[in-house]
C-alpha cells in the first residue's frame, strides 16, 4: 500500500505556515518580513495547489481514456490507491475554482496596473516625479518603464521640505525595490489560498515598513518620516489600491515603529520561517515520490496483463 498516513501533510503545513507566517514576519525587520511573507506565501501557495491536484489525478487516471495515455492498469491504480473517489472529485473541482480564481484575480489586477499606467504616462514629468494641480493631498508610486511617483499640488502644500524629502524619499524606494510585484505575487497567492489573506496583510504591512525605513535612512531623521506619513495620512481624502502609497496599512502602527528605534535582526523568527517552508517542500516531496510509486506499480501491472494476454 503507498501513501501512509501523512498522505496529507503537505496540505496540514501549508496552512500552518500560512497561519503562522503573520505572527513570525511582525517580529522581523521590515526588509526580512517583506522577502519571508513573500516566499511563505508562494511556498504555500505552491504546496497547497500541488497536493490537490495531486490527490484529483488519482480519481483522473482511473478514467480509461486518461489510463490508456499512460499507459497503467486501472485495476491496479484503484486497489493501491488510499484517496477516495468523493475525496479525489471534491479536489479536482477546487483546483478548478482555485483556477478560475487565480485568472480573475490575474486579470483585475494586471488591468488595474495598467490602466493606472496609462493614466500617468501622458502627465507631464520632471524625472520620475509629476506634480498634478489637486487640492486633494494624494501621493503613489506607479510601476512601469519608467515608474513614476505621481504627488498632488495638496500633498506639497501640506508638507514642509524636509517631509516632503522623506515622502518622495518613501515612493521612490517603491519603485526601487520593485514593491509592486511584492503586492502583485502576495495577492494572487491570496487568491489561490484564502488562508494566504492575513499573510498578504502582513506582506503589505511589512513593504510599508519597508518603504518607511529606506526614507528614513534617506533623510537622516525617523521622526520626520513618522510626522510625514501621519500627516499625510490625515489629510489624504482618497486611496487606491492600484498603486503604493505613503498612505497605506495601518499607519499608526507604522509611525509607532518608526518612533521605536529599528528593529534588528532576528535569528529566531528567521530559522522558524526556514523550517516551516523546509518542511512544506519535503512533505510535498515524499508525496509526490509516493506518487510516482503508485502509477509505477500500476504501470508494472499493465505491462504484466499485456504480456499474459499475448502469450
Amino acid at each position: 500500500m503507498f501513501w501512509p498516513v501523512p498522505m496529507y501533510l503537505p496540505l496540514l503545513v501549508s496552512a500552518v505556515l500560512a497561519l503562522a507566517a503573520p505572527w513570525v514576519a511582525r517580529r522581523m525587520p521590515p526588509h526580512a518580513a517583506a522577502w519571508a511573507t513573500l516566499c511563505a506565501a508562494v511556498v504555500a501557495a505552491g504546496t497547497w495547489v500541488t497536493e490537490l491536484a495531486i490527490l484529483a489525478f488519482t480519481a483522473v487516471g482511473q478514467v480509461p481514456l486518461v489510463a490508456e495515455q499512460g499507459p497503467w492498469s486501472v485495476s491496479a491504480l484503484a486497489a493501491e490507491d488510499p484517496v477516495s473517489r468523493k475525496i479525489a472529485a471534491l479536489c479536482a473541482a477546487v483546483v478548478l475554482l482555485l483556477a478560475a480564481s487565480l485568472t480573475v484575480a490575474s486579470w483585475r489586477r494586471g488591468r488595474a496596473l495598467v490602466d493606472a499606467w496609462r493614466e500617468c504616462r501622458h502627465i507631464a514629468a520632471g524625472g520620475d516625479l509629476t506634480v498634478v494641480d489637486d487640492p486633494v493631498p494624494t501621493a503613489f508610486a506607479v510601476l512601469g518603464l519608467p515608474g513614476r511617483i505621481v504627488v498632488s499640488s495638496g500633498m506639497l502644500r501640506l508638507l514642509d521640505g524636509p517631509e516632503r524629502q522623506a515622502l518622495l524619499a518613501h515612493e521612490r524606494a517603491h519603485l526601487r525595490y520593485r514593491h509592486h510585484l511584492f503586492s502583485l505575487l502576495l495577492h494572487l497567492t491570496a487568491a489561490v489560498n484564502p488562508l494566504l489573506r492575513p499573510l498578504e496583510k502582513a506582506g503589505a504591512f511589512a513593504v510599508e515598513r519597508w518603504a518607511d525605513e529606506e526614507a528614513a535612512t534617506s533623510v537622516g531623521d525617523r521622526r520626520v518620516v513618522a510626522r510625514a506619513i501621519a500627516r499625510a495620512a490625515l489629510a489624504s481624502g482618497r486611496a487606491t489600491h492600484i498603486a503604493l502609497s505613503a498612505t497605506g496599512g495601518p499607519v499608526p502602527q507604522r509611525v509607532q515603529a518608526l518612533l521605536a528605534p529599528p528593529r534588528r535582526r532576528a535569528d529566531g523568527p528567521m530559522a522558524a520561517f526556514a523550517v516551516l517552508m523546509a518542511t512544506c517542500c519535503a512533505s510535498l516531496a515524499v508525496t509526490v515520490h509516493d506518487t510516482e510509486r503508485l502509477f509505477e506499480a500500476a504501470m508494472h501491472a499493465h505491462t504484466a496483463a499485456t504480456q499474459l494476454r499475448t502469450r
